[in-house]
Protein backbone atom coordinates (compact mmCIF):
# COMPACT_ATOMS: atom_id res chain seq x y z
CA UNK A 1 0.00 0.00 0.00
CA UNK A 2 1.29 3.11 -0.78
CA UNK A 3 3.03 5.67 2.03
CA UNK A 4 0.30 8.76 1.62
CA UNK A 5 -2.43 5.84 1.46
CA UNK A 6 -1.20 4.76 4.98
CA UNK A 7 -0.37 7.79 6.57
CA UNK A 8 -4.19 8.56 6.17
CA UNK A 9 -5.62 5.52 7.02
CA UNK A 10 -3.59 6.17 10.34
CA UNK A 11 -5.31 9.94 10.64
CA UNK A 12 -8.37 8.37 10.03
CA UNK A 13 -8.14 5.95 12.46
CA UNK A 14 -6.94 7.86 14.81
CA UNK A 15 -10.15 9.97 15.31
CA UNK A 16 -12.00 6.51 15.66
CA UNK A 17 -13.67 7.16 19.57
CA UNK A 18 -15.83 4.05 19.94
CA UNK A 19 -15.10 0.64 19.75
CA UNK A 20 -18.38 -2.04 17.87
CA UNK A 21 -18.90 -6.08 18.17
CA UNK A 22 -20.66 -7.38 14.64
CA UNK A 23 -23.23 -9.81 15.16
CA UNK A 24 -24.44 -12.42 12.30
CA UNK A 25 -26.87 -15.21 11.43
CA UNK A 26 -24.59 -17.95 10.90
CA UNK A 27 -25.04 -21.75 9.93
CA UNK A 28 -25.12 -24.52 12.59
CA UNK A 29 -25.31 -27.81 12.72
CA UNK A 30 -28.63 -29.07 14.92
CA UNK A 31 -27.48 -31.18 17.50
CA UNK A 32 -30.79 -32.84 17.62
CA UNK A 33 -31.12 -33.88 13.67
CA UNK A 34 -27.76 -33.16 12.35
CA UNK A 35 -29.27 -30.58 9.94
CA UNK A 36 -27.66 -27.39 8.81
CA UNK A 37 -29.78 -24.32 10.05
CA UNK A 38 -29.19 -21.01 10.91
CA UNK A 39 -28.54 -20.05 14.17
CA UNK A 40 -31.66 -18.70 16.38
CA UNK A 41 -29.45 -15.75 17.31
CA UNK A 42 -26.92 -13.65 16.07
CA UNK A 43 -23.37 -14.44 17.22
CA UNK A 44 -20.30 -12.14 17.48
CA UNK A 45 -18.44 -12.30 14.69
CA UNK A 46 -16.06 -9.33 14.90
CA UNK A 47 -15.27 -7.95 18.60
CA UNK A 48 -14.39 -4.75 20.05
CA UNK A 49 -13.32 -3.17 16.55
CA UNK A 50 -12.17 0.23 16.56
CA UNK A 51 -14.59 2.75 14.77
CA UNK A 52 -16.66 6.10 14.71
CA UNK A 53 -19.85 6.66 15.48
CA UNK A 54 -20.92 9.76 13.59
CA UNK A 55 -24.18 11.57 12.13
CA UNK A 56 -25.20 12.62 8.41
CA UNK A 57 -28.05 14.63 9.70
CA UNK A 58 -30.33 15.02 12.65
CA UNK A 59 -33.10 17.13 13.47
CA UNK A 60 -35.74 18.07 16.24
CA UNK A 61 -37.64 15.83 17.54
CA UNK A 62 -41.35 15.24 16.01
CA UNK A 63 -44.04 15.28 18.87
CA UNK A 64 -46.62 12.99 18.74
CA UNK A 65 -49.75 11.75 20.92
CA UNK A 66 -47.66 8.51 21.90
CA UNK A 67 -44.36 8.93 21.89
CA UNK A 68 -41.17 11.87 20.48
CA UNK A 69 -39.22 10.06 17.62
CA UNK A 70 -35.41 10.55 17.16
CA UNK A 71 -34.73 11.28 13.33
CA UNK A 72 -30.82 11.37 12.38
CA UNK A 73 -28.87 9.00 10.01
CA UNK A 74 -25.83 7.22 11.91
CA UNK A 75 -23.07 6.20 9.60
CA UNK A 76 -19.99 3.92 11.09
CA UNK A 77 -16.33 4.85 9.77
CA UNK A 78 -14.24 1.56 10.23
CA UNK A 79 -11.81 -0.28 8.59
CA UNK A 80 -11.99 -1.56 5.11
CA UNK A 81 -11.08 -4.85 6.07
CA UNK A 82 -13.83 -5.50 8.29
CA UNK A 83 -16.38 -7.34 6.46
CA UNK A 84 -19.91 -6.29 7.18
CA UNK A 85 -22.55 -8.08 5.63
CA UNK A 86 -26.15 -7.32 4.99
CA UNK A 87 -28.73 -7.95 8.04
CA UNK A 88 -25.40 -7.55 10.52
CA UNK A 89 -26.25 -6.63 14.22
CA UNK A 90 -23.45 -4.09 15.21
CA UNK A 91 -23.57 -2.68 19.15
CA UNK A 92 -21.06 0.38 18.96
CA UNK A 93 -20.31 1.44 22.65
CA UNK A 94 -18.69 5.50 22.25
CA UNK A 95 -18.23 8.10 24.80
CA UNK A 96 -19.69 5.72 27.46
CA UNK A 97 -22.82 5.15 25.22
CA UNK A 98 -24.04 1.83 24.15
CA UNK A 99 -26.33 1.58 21.16
CA UNK A 100 -27.70 -1.03 19.13
CA UNK A 101 -27.76 -0.94 14.79
CA UNK A 102 -28.38 -2.85 12.35
CA UNK A 103 -26.97 -2.42 8.38
CA UNK A 104 -29.04 -0.86 6.69
CA UNK A 105 -26.95 0.58 4.07
CA UNK A 106 -24.68 -0.85 1.07
CA UNK A 107 -20.73 0.19 2.58
CA UNK A 108 -18.68 2.69 0.60
CA UNK A 109 -15.45 1.23 0.72
CA UNK A 110 -12.24 3.64 0.48
CA UNK A 111 -8.57 2.54 0.73
CA UNK A 112 -8.53 4.23 4.26
CA UNK A 113 -12.19 3.20 5.71
CA UNK A 114 -15.61 2.44 4.85
CA UNK A 115 -18.38 4.07 5.89
CA UNK A 116 -22.25 2.52 6.25
CA UNK A 117 -25.54 3.39 6.90
CA UNK A 118 -27.28 2.30 9.82
CA UNK A 119 -30.42 2.21 11.84
CA UNK A 120 -31.16 2.29 14.95
CA UNK A 121 -32.03 -1.36 16.12
CA UNK A 122 -34.63 0.49 18.80
CA UNK A 123 -36.28 3.14 16.68
CA UNK A 124 -38.57 2.57 13.50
Amino acid sequence: MDTDILLAKKAIESTYEGLCTIYEYVEIEDPDTGETIVSPEPVPIHENIPCKLSKKTITATEGGEVANTIKYEPVLFISPNIEIKAGSKIVITQHGVTRQFKRSGEPFVYNTHQEIALRRIDTA
